[in-house]
Formats: structure tokens, sequence, C-alpha cells
């Protein structure tokens, strides 16, 4: 299907009023970037922040009227004078496909590698994750995951339970059984994640050591191993309720943290844990140790 998009020139106070009337509009889909690389990080928990130069990108039907989007953002009075705006015609292409001929099988360490479901496995003999993200982060080529995959597979797994808390598409546990776990946990506030897990879970034959909750739904249990790929905000709130899930003596692996995020969370974590490490892949860490007794 061919597509154009309308690239708005907004800010932190009309971001969210393009957004609106573009869907009013009858927009496919709307999307958010920096103008002006200037990244947020990390804002809080439940709030969305935008940047003071916001480019918003609304996305059409080849046949849509565009003048008469263009008419209804005029029709707002914070954008009436100074509507800055761009329609650009996409090329009509698989949009789906090119994306998955850009998906390669990733190696990590000396065994373990994530292969797309769609592609041939590079070595039969080595331990193959057969991976769909679908709608759920986690394909192994961010830092993060990169990060988490490697520790894994430098632990000694047989026969152990691992929790990964914020599981996306099972990435990580999934590799977790296929290096020897006895029984996986994922935790995930994201319904579509826990699908994704327990569909991934099935292309690699492990679904019978796969468990996925809702937090509010998981049962009590501790664990011999936790991971949790998340961000550092939540790394240091909640705290309690991930060293809760394991056992004196278990061991964690935590990502998602910035270098410059990974000591304050390595603090929080310090009367609890003997710090094995910081890792650092880019501008991304990781902080692993082992819960005392």
């Amino acid at each position: 299907m061919a597509w154009i998009q309308i690239r708005i020139n907004a800010n932190a106070a009309t971001a969210d009023a393009v957004s609106d009337l573009l869907m009013e509009a009858g927009s496919a889909s709307v999307t958010f970037i920096d103008a002006k690389d200037t990244p947020i990080y990390e804002p809080k928990i439940g709030t969305v922040v935008f940047w003071a130069d916001t480019t918003v990108i609304g996305l059409f039907e080849a046949n849509h009227d565009m003048n008469a989007v263009v008419a209804l953002l005029k029709r707002h009075d914070e954008l009436k004078d100074n509507l800055v705006y761009k329609i650009e015609q996409l090329e009509d292409k698989d949009w789906e496909r090119e994306w998955m001929d850009n998906f390669h099988p990733i190696q990590f360490g000396e065994r373990l590698w994530i292969c797309p479901s769609w592609r041939d496995i590079p070595d039969p003999d080595a331990v193959n994750v057969l991976l769909d993200p679908g709608l759920a982060f986690g394909t192994g080529t961010h830092a993060t995951t990169a990060l988490c995959l490697k520790w894994l597979e430098s632990q000694d797994l047989t026969g152990k339970t691992v929790v990964d808390f914020g599981c996306g598409s099972g990435i990580l546990g999934i590799a977790a059984i296929k290096l020897g776990a006895e029984r996986m946990i994922g935790i995930d506030i994201d319904p579509q994640a826990l699908e994704a897990s327990l569909d991934n879970a099935n292309r690699n034959g492990v679904a019978d050591k796969l468990e996925v909750y809702l937090p509010e739904n998981q049962p009590e249990f501790t664990a011999d191993i936790v991971v949790a790929n998340i961000l550092a905000q939540p790394l240091r709130e909640l705290h309690s309720v991930i060293l809760g899930l394991l056992k004196p003596g278990g061991k964690i692996a935590m990502s998602g943290i910035l270098e410059e995020q990974a000591q304050s969370v390595a603090d929080i974590y310090a009367p609890f844990i003997e710090l094995d490490d910081i890792a650092v892949e880019g501008d991304w860490t990781r902080v692993s140790g082992t819960k005392k007794a």
C-alpha cells in the first residue's frame, strides 16, 4: 500500500494537540521524534514528556485529502498563525518484509545464537533461540538485551529457576531455558509481551518450562537467577520487589541502564547484593551481583 505523511513542527505544549488532530483527521499512526537531538532518556513512570522541539508525523493512505488535514490543523488556536509542515509521498514497499530482510542471526558468547524464525540457522550444533518478536520489545540487537544475553551465556543455568522481570518477547527467558534452566518465569505489565513470550516459547519447543504473569497475578516464589532489562528508574524504585524474587546466594543481572546511571543503581542494591561487575556496551551498562545471605 502507498502512503503519504505530514511532518509538523511542534513543541512540548502543542505536540499532544497536534497528535489528537491528526488522529481526528484519519491518520493511521502518529509518531513523535526529537527535532534537535535533545533526548529524554527516562521520564517519570506514567508520564509522557515531549521535546522542546518535536516533529509530529502523521501517516495517511496515499489517496487521503491532505488539504482537509491542513485545514483542520489551522483551525486550532495555537497552530493557525504558525503552522509549519511538510507533506511527503512515501515509497510503496513492503515495510514488514524490509525489516525482516535486515534482521539477521546474531551470536552471543561462544555458543548462543538468536535467529529470526524465518532465516536459516547458521550453526545447528549451537544453542539456538528462534525469535519472532511480534509487538514486544527484544530482538537481541539492542545493547541492553545483548548485555543480558552474554551474561546468561556465561552462567551455569543447569536445573535453575530463572525470572525475566520485564520479559518483552521472551528472548532472555527462552535463552535461559535453552542454556539449561529448568523453569523460567516471565513477568511483564504488557499482555502483548506475555503473548509474544508464549508464542516464541512454543516456537522453540520450551513452552512446558515457561510461565508468564502480569505482576498482579504472579505466584509467590523465589528464583536462582533474576534478569531485569528495564530502565534505571524502575530498577531503583522496584528494588525490593525485584530482590524479593531472588533466593539468598542467587544471581541478578540488570540492564536498560545508561553508563552515568550505573553507580546509582549499584548503590541502591549494594546493601543486598555483592556486586560482581558493571559491564559497558556503547552508552549502556549491565549491573550484576549475588544476593547476600
